[in-house]
């Protein structure tokens, strides 16, 4: 896989906090603040991902994106100061596959870089995801918890499997409405505590820690 990372980001100090965690996490990085140039580092070489910051001198980080997308796939998160649903939505819709919003915690950004490289892996990479005493078979769509089959609908399924592939990423229920059920649903948000209400009741026991616990105000997150 890929790990080259660009960064485009104009503010010095924080692309360089970036740049040096990301060297710890053994990423190949490379930093631009300019717009325009880091449009065409980005054309013109191959990145495993791009982190692309919203307001940029000489091009803004929506235009970059879009352009971006017109030629290559490359994978993006959009790094924004902008958290209203209006500006989230625009940088999806112009083709970022992720964003966290400014002032962020390092440990949530690499998180987030993590569940991204995951999600981007060829299936043959990907057979099984695993968490504590669970494990789910890819291909074959089985769930086990210390061995033992679990019986999923294929919402349910598709539900744990959005959990597994984000650990540690707290998913509001727009963000899984969009994940599992489509971005273009008719489904109210309420539908994700009733499924999430289905995983519990199949995978939790009495007394022991929830796998999936509720962020008050958020969402919900699976923990490692």
């Amino acid at each position: 896989m890929n790990k080259r990372i660009l960064i485009i980001e104009d503010e010095t100090n924080l692309a360089r906090f970036i740049e040096l965690d990301l060297l710890h996490e053994g990423y190949e990085v490379c930093v631009c603040n300019d717009g325009r140039k880091g449009l065409d580092l980005a054309l013109s070489e191959e990145w495993g991902l791009i982190l692309l910051d919203l307001m940029l001198p000489s091009l803004n980080g929506m235009e970059v994106c879009r352009r971006l997308r017109a030629v290559k796939q490359t994978p993006v998160i959009m790094i924004t100061a902008r958290d209203s649903v209006f500006d989230r939505v625009m940088g999806l819709d112009n083709g970022a596959d992720d964003y966290i919003v400014k002032p962020f915690a390092i440990e949530e950004l690499l998180a987030r870089i993590r569940a991204l490289f995951r999600r981007i892996q060829p299936a043959s990479e990907q057979e099984c995801l695993a968490f504590k005493d669970l494990l789910v078979d890819v291909k074959a769509r089985i769930v086990k918890k210390e061995g033992q089959i679990i019986d999923l609908t294929k919402r349910e399924y598709d539900l744990l499997v959005t959990f597994l592939q984000n650990i540690d990423i707290v998913l509001t229920r727009d963000m899984l409405l969009d994940k599992v059920w489509g971005f273009d649903t008719e489904v109210e948000t309420n539908v994700v505590d009733v499924y999430v209400r289905y995983l519990r009741h199949k995978l939790d026991e009495k007394d022991k820690e929830r796998y999936i616990q509720t962020v008050r105000g958020s969402g919900y997150v699976m923990r490692s």
